[in-house]
């Protein structure tokens, strides 16, 4: 569910290598402070963070004094954020069907439901999962994130012969992910899509990017062709997105905040 192997996965869940993850890419949830400032969690209140990671959200998200619950549907995700904050409940469930004896006063997500194939179920989820005036809060790849990566991808695939390729993420309009929220009782009081260009770290940003996000792309190379893959990728996405030593993601985001109808 986030970014994100040892144990196969029970039916539902993703594998994720959780120290690639917090060392490389801590932007995920570095940007995602910000989206906290839309979720204005409260002392007393019950609040959902759905899509954990590695927890890092969830303990800001307690230290406001709420009463908050983490979930994901990586086990690696799930071991890691209990590893990182014991004193926080965190939860193996999936983001399409979860269940809590009580609502929540919130639900919130970073940078996971572009994830999920079947938007719909998640947001029919989200919304039983509120109470009356319950606020959802969330933040995903919009329409036209990664295009150069995916661009250079294809590229790549190409050149090694590989026909098609998978379509591993939902990135979908402001329209209609807004559409989405209303067609289930979520009435949208803000929603923004926008171009993040994020740094990765070190010349290798763009192999370290791959090897976390990119995992549905390796499943279609050989092995041993693993690195001539990567190579190719970079080589095909340098001229847009290498500068001065650094390699970055063309990443676009759709933020929105929504009430449960009365």
């Amino acid at each position: 569910m986030n970014s994100e192997a040892t144990d196969m996965p029970l039916p539902g869940t993703s594998e994720w290598d959780p120290q690639l993850y917090q060392t490389r890419h801590s932007f995920v949830w570095q940007y995602g402070r910000s989206l906290l400032e839309l979720l204005v969690p409260r002392p007393g209140q019950r609040i959902l963070d759905l899509g954990c990671g590695t927890g890092h959200l969830t303990a800001e998200i307690a230290a406001s004094g709420a009463q908050v619950i983490g979930i994901d549907n990586s086990p690696q995700m799930v071991a890691q954020a209990r590893e990182n904050f014991p004193e926080l409940q965190f939860e193996l469930a999936d983001a399409v069907d979860f269940h809590f004896p009580e609502p929540f006063d919130a639900v919130f997500s970073n940078a996971a439901l572009h994830w999920i194939k079947t938007p719909e179920r998640v947001v029919r989820s989200v919304a039983q999962g509120l109470k009356s005036g319950g606020r959802f809060v969330a933040e995903l790849g919009g329409k036209g994130n990664v295009r150069e990566i995916l661009a250079a991808v294809r590229t790549a695939l190409r050149a090694l012969g590989v026909g098609g390729y998978p379509d591993p993420w939902y990135f979908p309009s402001l329209a209609q992910y807004a559409n989405l929220l209303e067609s289930h009782s979520l009435s949208v009081t803000f929603a923004a899509l926008f171009e993040r260009p994020t740094p990765l770290q070190g010349e290798q940003g763009m192999r370290d990017w791959i090897k976390t996000f990119g995992g549905s792309f390796l499943g279609l190379v050989p092995a041993e062709r693993e690195g001539e893959f990567i190579r190719l990728t970079e080589d095909a996405a340098r001229a847009r997105l290498y500068r001065d030593g650094v390699w970055s993601a063309d990443y676009r985001r759709l933020r929105v905040v929504a009430l449960k109808e009365e």
